[in-house]
């Protein structure tokens, strides 16, 4: 019997593989394990910036792993034999200045964060600890924030969600985060788009792509995939658009998926594995 063709099994995080923090459950963490051992390829894909999602593949123990960041808006593959331990493959980018203009001119006491990949945020003000992942730069001149073109910014103000109609009309894509937060990524990426260039990237045919998911944030990824999965912490919404539905997080749902996943390659003729 001939060994099926690697699958690409895309991971939400937060709701998905763990509740907060950056360390995945044990049970979760082997059932990722078994399923890179037996040739599957794994991508982390999330709204959290590269420098959060970085410390979740390291607890994964993932040498080698596609990471797409900040809902599309960055693609990078993380492993330690890699110079800094990561390598951005993409990144969709856009220009900060008319959107801290923007921001400040009507709301002059805003706070901005512009990403910075890897390593954490320019600020001009400090964020509360545990707001941002990563590292903080308060910078001396406005000027630096838009020094060069970004994959993310956070808007930080009461009423902040007022803008984001103005926000659009600039041609970027804001999102609310929570009351009195709005990001802001470049128009056009999505976890969806990320993926099928991992997917290309990797040689993995269509009908070999998995992705598990908790929120409305994945449901581009859910339809990407080939055969979706809805956590059973998932809204009602979320679940319908998912081919199966796993236990909810508390449970460690993903791992149940993922050794669902390689007992069907197990026990299905590989002509008709998917």
């Amino acid at each position: 019997m001939s060994r099926p063709a690697p699958r690409l099994i895309a991971l939400d995080v937060d709701g998905t593989l763990l509740e907060t923090g950056t360390t995945v459950p044990e049970v979760t963490a082997r059932a990722v394990a078994a399923v890179r051992k037996a040739g599957h390829h794994v991508a982390l894909a999330t709204g959290r910036p590269l420098i959060g999602a970085l410390p979740v593949a390291h607890s994964l123990g993932l040498d080698g792993v596609w990471i797409v960041g900040s809902g599309g808006a960055i693609t990078a593959y993380a492993s330690p034999s890699v110079r800094g331990g990561f390598r951005v493959h993409a990144a969709r980018t856009f220009d900060v200045d008319p959107v801290v203009h923007l921001a400040r001119t009507r709301m002059p006491r805003v706070r901005i964060a512009v990403e910075l990949a890897g390593w954490g945020w320019r600020v001009n003000q400090e964020f509360d600890p545990g707001h941002l992942d990563g590292q903080q730069h308060v910078v001396t001149h406005l000027e630096e924030l838009w020094a060069t073109p970004a994959t993310r910014m956070v808007l930080c103000a009461p009423g902040i969600g007022t803008l984001i109609e103005p926000l659009r009309q600039l041609g970027v894509t804001p999102s609310s985060a929570g009351l009195g937060w709005v990001d802001v990524t470049a128009r056009g990426p999505s976890t969806a788009s990320a993926l099928e260039t991992v997917r290309a990237h990797l040689d993995v045919p269509p009908e070999r792509t998995v992705a598990i998911g908790d929120s409305w944030r994945d449901v581009a990824m859910l339809q990407w995939a080939a055969y979706p999965i809805a956590m059973g912490n998932a809204p009602a919404a979320v679940k319908a658009l998912a081919k199966h539905v796993t236990s909810p997080i508390e449970r460690q749902g993903a791992a149940d998926a993922l050794r669902a996943l390689l007992d069907a390659d197990a026990t299905r003729p590989a002509a008709v594995r998917a």
